[in-house]
């Protein structure tokens, strides 16, 4: 069976994690989590924001949470941005939709890491492959990512006046 990607750059940084295949196609937040035997805050989506034609970001977030855009925008400092598209995402990463990983990514990228991710012990991510997840820590996710940026890009409600 094919090594996905990212598992290959987590073995390459020594970092314990293993690799979970599903049986069928996965179409929500919802059926990735009940199929790893995870909460839907445990799995991390890698969003690739376009800040001017060849500078990117990608953050990563944890579950159904949304990135404010006017959080975003003030940390970045940039006040245009807009979400890649699908040839962007695979230009940027050599990963589709679906499967993004900040592992093993074609070009080196900024990543910001929501500081959600780390409220859980284990997550999910994406392998590189679809239908493919890596399951680690996430202390150890920060220990291989240790250039990424912990924020809060979300608006919570506890922050509002």
């Amino acid at each position: 069976m094919e090594i996905p990607p990212a598992s290959a750059a987590l073995k390459e940084l020594d970092i314990p994690h293993r690799i979970f295949r599903h049986e069928n196609p996965v179409d929500s937040f919802e059926q990735a989590a009940r199929e790893r035997g995870q909460r839907v805050s445990q799995v991390v989506r890698s969003i690739l924001f376009r800040l001017s034609e060849k500078e990117f970001v990608m953050v990563l977030i944890a579950g159904s949470a949304q990135v404010s855009w006017k959080i975003l925008r003030k940390h970045l400092g940039s006040s245009r941005m807009t979400m890649a598209t699908e040839d962007e995402v695979f230009a940027a990463t050599g990963y589709r939709v679906g499967a993004v990983s900040p592992f093993g990514a074609r070009n080196p990228l900024r990543v910001l890491v929501d500081e959600s991710v780390l409220r859980e012990d284990e997550i999910s991510i994406g392998s590189g492959i679809r239908n493919t997840a890596i399951i680690l820590k996430s202390a150890d996710l920060r220990r291989a990512l240790k250039d990424a940026e912990v924020v809060s890009l979300t608006e919570d409600e506890r922050r509002i006046p």
